[in-house]
Parts: structure tokens; sequence; C-alpha cells
């Protein structure tokens, strides 16, 4: 008659610990159910669902084999009920939930595991995504590291209502200053291949038209048509006509000044130069100018660009607007455009904004991140992330930085 036994062993860690152990189990004729192993500051911990014949004494060739390894072996009788319950347990959907802060405070542990527990999410592995902290404690930044802290946490449960779920861990990450993403875990999330971002205030610092606006002496009329528009009085493309005719008359030599210019969201030539060597295919897809897109183009190396075009004749900005204005639902058209092109299910696709006319985009992409966006935007986006920089990214699609690091 079979028996099921977990084994825990502990200690120092030393190689040659797992053949022993290995050596010990298969004396014994045991079969191996299931097994996890860390090392944590050189302390060994390791865990085994082992099943063997009722005979057998496996007890006692642990203990031997963990005073030859100088391991602390513990075994526990696992029931038929138990071993029922782990495995129709197993057999849950998964969900990914990944905490991203300059530094993660402790207390956010006990939030977190409580927010699970009370949606009946048990958490079977935690583990660091991002680098070691440096010892002076500071953050430091070069071209390889991410900025700040990065955990990642499988859980496992019932199907549960996400939304809610998301809009709590929403509400305790602004408690904390920690961004919490939540996403199911599948075999598409390491299988993305397309991302496409927004470009003012996502790839860089600034709106480009409010820079615009300033060098023609129109800013406050440029922004006051912005303010209509974000009270309901204008939709998109009749606050663009506006604002566009507002700078009639721009020098066209002010564009290329701006766009030698323009200042870069944080992480993102890491990020680009990491989606590249991976393989990914990046594009800009903005309400913005395409001039500006162009040299974001050439600068970083993005595949293809779309954004509205800037009308320019005799050096100067006429005002008008060429057809079809790129808007929240031309972003979303174009996004499934180019999944399709590429032969890419839409479960592949990642996009990146900061706007109102980005959700489309983010409901319609397989990951969607609203990035440093308002409160709004934020509460509609599957994920969002607001306390690091771009290349923070690379964590939400599940890369370490031990990984990135090692590849450059």
């Amino acid at each position: 008659m079979t028996r099921r036994v977990l084994i825990r062993a502990t200690g120092k860690a030393c190689p040659g610990q797992l053949a022993g152990l290995g050596k010990a189990l298969a004396k014994c004729g045991a079969r191996l159910l299931d097994i996890n192993q860390s090392v944590t500051f050189d302390r060994l911990s390791l865990e085994a669902l082992v099943g063997i014949n009722q005979d057998n004494d496996l007890e006692a060739a642990l203990v031997a084999a963990g005073d030859d390894l100088g391991l602390d072996i513990q075994t526990i009788q696992v029931s038929a009920d138990d071993y029922q319950r782990w495995s129709a347990h197993a057999g849950q959907p998964r969900l990914i939930l990944t905490l991203l802060a300059p530094h993660l405070p402790a207390g956010i542990l006990a939030e977190v595991g409580a927010l699970t527990a009370e949606h009946g999410l048990t958490v079977e592995l935690i583990h660091r995504l991002s680098g070691r902290e440096p010892l002076d404690g500071g953050i430091h930044r070069d071209h390889q590291s991410i900025q700040g802290a990065c955990v990642e946490c499988w859980l496992r449960g019932e199907e549960v209502d996400l939304d809610a779920l998301r809009e709590k861990a929403l509400a305790l990450g602004a408690m904390h200053g920690v961004d919490i993403a939540i996403q199911e875990d599948s075999i598409w999330r390491r299988h993305r291949r397309l991302v496409c971002f927004d470009m003012d205030s996502t790839l860089i610092q600034v709106e480009v038209i409010d820079e615009l606006a300033r060098r023609h002496g129109v800013f406050e009329e440029v922004a006051a048509v912005t303010e209509r528009a974000m009270r309901g009085e204008l939709d998109f493309q009749q606050s663009f006509r506006e604002r566009m005719a507002k700078l009639k008359g721009l020098d066209e030599s002010v564009l290329a000044e701006i766009a030698a210019e323009l200042p870069l969201m944080d992480g993102v030539e890491r990020l680009m130069k990491q989606l590249k060597r991976l393989g990914y295919r990046t594009v800009i897809l903005s309400g913005g100018f395409s001039y500006f897109a162009r040299h974001l183009q050439a600068r970083l190396g993005f595949d293809e660009v779309h954004a509205n075009e800037l009308l320019i004749e005799n050096g100067k900005v006429t005002g008008e607007v060429s057809e079809p204005i790129l808007d929240a639902d031309r972003k979303a058209l174009l996004l499934h455009e180019i999944a399709q092109r590429e032969g890419l299910a839409m479960e592949q696709t990642i996009a990146v904004g900061d706007g109102a006319n980005d959700l489309r985009m983010l409901a319609a992409a397989g990951l969607g991140i609203a990035f440093r966006a308002k409160p709004l935007v934020r509460a509609q986006a599957r994920q969002s992330i607001s306390t690091l920089g771009l290349d923070a990214v690379l964590y939400l699609i599940g890369y370490r930085q031990v990984d990135l690091e090692e590849a450059e």
C-alpha cells in the first residue's frame, strides 16, 4: 500500500545536498510527486512530496542522510483527503500579483496577505524580480538597473471578482505608495510580442502641444480648450481641431528646436533596448504629432509610428488638421490591425499610456498599463505603474533584473 510523505529539509546550503537526498529517496523506492527548493542568504529550504511503499523505512534513511548533509529533516504524513485537496487546489486558476515601489515597506506584506485571504487566495510563491538594494540604502540607477524594488507573488484559489480585487489593491497601494498589479497567469504572459505606446507624458515627460503653444504665445488659449475637453464639453477630435487652429503661423524651426530638447521619460531608453533585444515589435500610437514621433523613432528604434500630421506650408504651421485624426477609437483599431498583420493574438499585445484617450487601447491589449496616469485612468485600467520608471514594464511581463543584467 502506498503512503504519501511531505519532507522538509532546512540548513546551511552546500553543494551535493540535493544529490544526497535524491540517493536516499531512490534507495527507498520513493516516487517524486512535487518539489520546491529555495536558498536565501545561504540557508536552504527544500520541500518534497513523495509516494512510497508502506513497508519502506523512509524516515530512518532521511535522518541518516540529514546527518551526513548537515540538514534538519522533518517528515509529515499526508492523508488521502489532504492529497486530494492539494491536487484540486493545484488545478485552480493562478493569479500573479506584483508589488513595485522605490522601496517596499514590510507592512505591505501583511496588508497584501489580508487582502488575498479575504478573497480566498493562497500565496504559493513569493520571489524578488528586482536587483539587490545597495548597502548604503540608496537607489542607484545605471544603464543596467531598473530603479526601485519589485516582488512577485503567485496566488491560487477559486475564481475571484478580479475587478473588486483590483479596486481594493489600487486603494491599498495608494495608502503605501506602492503599485500593486494583478494579472491572470496564462501561456501568453511571457509570450507577448507587440508593445504599443502613447507618446506625450508616456515616452516623453511633456505634452508637445503645450510646448508648441508656449513658443507661439497661445498657451493660455490652448489650455482653455483642453480644460473644456476635460469637462466633457468637447470630444477629442473637436478639442484637437480647436487647439491646432491656435497654432496657425508657428514657424517650422520651432518644431525642430522642441524635438531636439524632448525630455525622455525615466527608463525609456533601457526599456527600448531590452524590448528590441528580446524580439518585441514596438510601435508609437499617439494622438500627438508624427513629426515628434518620427524623431523618437530615429532616436530609440521604434519599428513604426502612427500619429497626427502637422500640416506645414511655406515653413509655417497651417493650423489645419490632416484626416483621419488619431483618437481613442483609432488607437484601439490600429492595435488590432497591427496585431493581425503580424500574425499575433491580442493576448500577445501590450499597450502603455497615461490618458483617457488611451483607455480603449489599454482595454483591447492583452496587457494594458496606465503609466503615471490620472486617478480616473488608473482606476479604469487593469494595471498601472506610478512609482517607478517606464522600464518597470519589464517586471509586469515577468522578467527578472538578474536575467536582464546577464544578457547585457
